[in-house]
């Protein structure tokens, strides 16, 4: 038997957020609690929700003694990767204060943090990064998504933190994600410039919520790679999107990231080892091809 636990979702309008809600209401009978920074973005769905601030210390504490949550699932984050370089203020704020205000906040009741990082932690110059390698940032996004684990890890609360990458899939009033504004690109007919000397392991986002979910109703705490089972370059991974949605991939030119003059360093070569999740979790992230075909089926086409 599950103990039900109440839930505060951060984030809850974004695509990870608005995925955890869905697979939470029809999973599991937990409470869940939507926050965000504007009202709802999509229709009601039966959830609690009220706009919050993350970055404001007194008004996180304040909602912790209101609604008195076992654990939070933190899915909010400043993940414009070339904007973190400029906004390097706001980013930090989102990014790093806020996960310090929600430690402040848990202490109130011993609630439970659960975190979303990213593999921009790592340099990117080795791959195969387990959850014990050692994190060496290259960008301001990474050293904020660093520094936010950093302050989990030294708190003394009880918390878990999942590193993902490539994250896509659908859901209401979303910015695109790379596969949904690949496929509107192509669809439309325009010649695109993707590179191939960044590899990774693109997820989708069905296969992290379900990570969240089993992190939830198992108690487990600690660190976690969950992502997808694949690994390939961006220029692969959008002729796959091509073949899958029956789009021209001749519209897809391979270029270099140096020819981009991107604004931040990416990490070149992002694989994670999924053992960890694969033993504790006994989750099967799904490959490219398996995610993109449902992802087909949830957008209708």
């Amino acid at each position: 038997m599950i103990e039900t636990k109440k839930i505060l979702l951060t984030g809850a309008n974004g695509l990870l957020g608005q995925k955890v809600a869905e697979l939470f209401r029809h999973e599991t009978s937990h409470e869940l609690i939507l926050t965000d920074l504007h009202e709802n973005a999509f229709e009601p769905r039966g959830f609690d929700y009220f706009p919050l601030d993350i970055t404001r210390k007194e008004d996180v504490k304040d909602a912790f003694k209101k609604y008195t949550p076992s654990v939070i699932i933190n899915c909010a984050a400043y993940t414009n990767v070339d904007g973190c370089e400029t906004e390097r203020e706001l980013s930090w704020k989102v990014n790093v204060d806020a996960v310090k205000h929600f430690i402040i906040a848990s202490r109130v009741n011993s609630a439970k943090i659960v975190h979303i990082s990213t593999d921009y932690i790592f340099d990117g110059k080795s791959g195969n990064y387990s959850e014990t390698s050692k994190p060496n940032p290259i960008s301001y996004y990474g050293k904020s998504k660093l520094a936010a684990e950093n302050a989990l890890i030294t708190s003394g609360v009880d918390f878990t933190i999942v590193r993902t990458m490539v994250l896509y899939g659908t859901g209401r009033n979303l910015r695109p994600n790379f596969v949904t504004w690949l496929v509107n690109m192509l669809a439309e007919k325009n010649s695109v410039r993707i590179v191939d000397d960044q590899f990774g392991m693109p997820t989708i986002v069905d296969d992290l919520g379900w990570g969240l979910v089993k992190i939830v109703n198992m108690g487990k705490s600690g660190i976690y790679n969950i992502c997808g089972s694949e690994y390939l370059s961006r220029y692969e991974f959008a002729v796959k999107i091509a073949g899958v949605f029956r789009l021209n991939e001749n519209f897809i030119v391979p270029v270099k990231t140096g020819d981009l003059n991107q604004a931040a360093p990416r990490p070149m070569n992002s694989s994670f080892i999924l053992l960890k999740a694969q033993t504790d979790l006994g989750i099967k992230p799904l490959n490219v091809t398996e995610g993109l075909s449902l992802l087909k089926i949830q957008l209708g086409l």
